[in-house]
């Protein structure tokens, strides 16, 4: 799909448009949270937060992220919490998650607990990553479960993580 609207971006470039769209490091890290650390409320998202975001600052991302249509928010009845979930427009960044993972992997230092889930992405390569995504869309937009033998990706990454603390 090609978009020819440039609306309020300040140039019709694609890397432009997407940098607008999640570039800031904040919202990076909150996709980062509910797409890897499977966080879908505010509160999860705060308190799980190894970067320790602002409650304002997370507000405000989550709120730029829905209006970016990276994110949905389930509307919640009075003093019921609000689910986000990814849209598809988002689980198409898994790759791009890998990569800067990579990227990172290899150029800035990093702890093994915190590096392990990029490795395993890196590892994995396109197959693992296509996979994820289908487990995700299971997840956040209700599509049937994969067929798959073993563990899930989600538990892969998991299980990386534990066993790395």
């Amino acid at each position: 799909m090609r978009c020819e609207l440039v609306g309020a971006a300040r140039s019709g470039c694609p890397i432009n448009a997407a940098v607008e769209a999640f570039g800031d490091s904040w919202s990076l890290l909150v996709l980062r949270d509910v797409m890897f650390g499977g966080r879908r409320y505010f509160r999860e998202l705060l308190a799980g937060s190894e970067e320790g975001i602002a409650s304002n600052i997370l507000a405000d991302r989550l709120k730029r992220l829905v209006n970016a249509g990276l994110l949905t928010r389930e509307d919640a009845g009075p003093g019921r919490r609000a689910a986000y979930s990814l849209t598809e427009a988002s689980i198409q960044l898994v790759p791009v998650f890998a990569q800067l993972g990579e990227w990172g992997l290899h150029h800035r230092p990093t702890t093994r607990r915190l590096r392990v889930r990029a490795e395993l992405l890196a590892a994995g390569g396109p197959e693992l990553w296509r996979e994820f995504m289908a487990e995700l869309r299971t997840i956040h937009l209700g599509e049937p479960a994969p067929e798959r033998d073993g563990p899930s990706v989600m538990e892969r990454l998991a299980n990386a993580y534990a066993a790395a603390l």
